[in-house]
């Protein structure tokens, strides 16, 4: 059973969704900078088997609204405690992708009492200056140009070559999701993760967690994503082989298969 509604929180009307039998264990996903809770389309029919799955739009995006920003992660993660009090939910397991794995780590890093499992894909845990500068790039050029001044380094950075040529719908699906982002959504996020700052806490992290990497992913790399596993107590690594920034997209069969594993795994 489906349904829709609003919560607001901090300031934004926040859009959510909520798929799955209410007798399941809850999960609450999030999606990357310029998508929207459609970025889950291929992996709801898998999670709704084990999960009563709460999608919603990060501030900015989607259906939900879009505040002055900036934002930080505090805020984001925020919205996402908001989320659960307005749906009575005192634990879920969390996935998050890109922008969305980033709040997946702040939540169990600040909010632990609210996680049970965690997974955290295609993200980092911070940024060196030069990726910091590319963010400042981009903001400029979406201030003065609109969203669609990013969409093609974008899409080129989320799918590899294959994908474009063999897996165009998904790759026109994430392209009206760039251009439908709010600017004040994009810009707002986009200087949150200039602030990044969670891998010297990652020591710190004690919650089961997933980390997930697409193969062929150059903005958060294998590498990158494997010493954060390396550097948190309980955790767990897989390689999303065949696919770049969105491995649940481009590689969604082996992807779900990750997920679910993971999350169907005796402790």
């Amino acid at each position: 059973m489906s349904s829709t509604h609003h919560v607001s929180a901090n300031g934004a009307k926040l859009s959510v969704s909520i798929d799955g039998a209410a007798s399941l264990p809850w999960l609450v996903v999030s999606n990357s900078l310029a998508t929207d809770h459609s970025l889950w389309n291929p992996q709801l029919a898998t999670l709704t088997r084990i999960r009563r799955v709460v999608r919603y739009d990060t501030r900015g995006h989607g259906k939900s609204s879009s505040p002055d920003g900036p934002y930080d992660f505090a805020m984001l993660c925020g919205d996402v405690i908001a989320i659960m009090d307005d749906l009575g939910i005192s634990s879920a397991d969390v996935l998050g992708l890109s922008l969305g794995g980033m709040t997946v780590l702040g939540l169990c890093l600040d909010h632990a009492d609210r996680v049970n499992r965690a997974i955290c894909c295609c993200a980092r845990a911070d940024f060196p200056p030069p990726m910091i500068s590319a963010w400042d790039d981009r903001i400029g050029m979406v201030k003065a140009g609109g969203m669609q001044t990013v969409v093609d380094g974008t899409l080129g950075r989320w799918f590899t070559e294959t994908a474009k040529h063999m897996q165009p719908d998904i790759v026109e699906h994430a392209r009206e999701m760039i251009l439908g982002t709010s600017l004040n959504g994009y810009c707002g996020c986009a200087e949150a993760l200039k602030g990044l700052d969670y891998r010297r806490r990652l020591p710190d992290l004690v919650k089961p967690i997933l980390y997930v990497a697409g193969q062929y992913d150059a903005a958060a790399s294998p590498e990158a994503m494997r010493d954060m596993a390396g550097a948190t107590s309980n955790a767990r690594f897989a390689l999303i082989p065949d696919a770049a920034h969105m491995a649940n997209l481009e590689n969604a069969t082996r992807f779900n298969t990750v997920i679910h594993d993971f999350l169907t795994a005796k402790s």
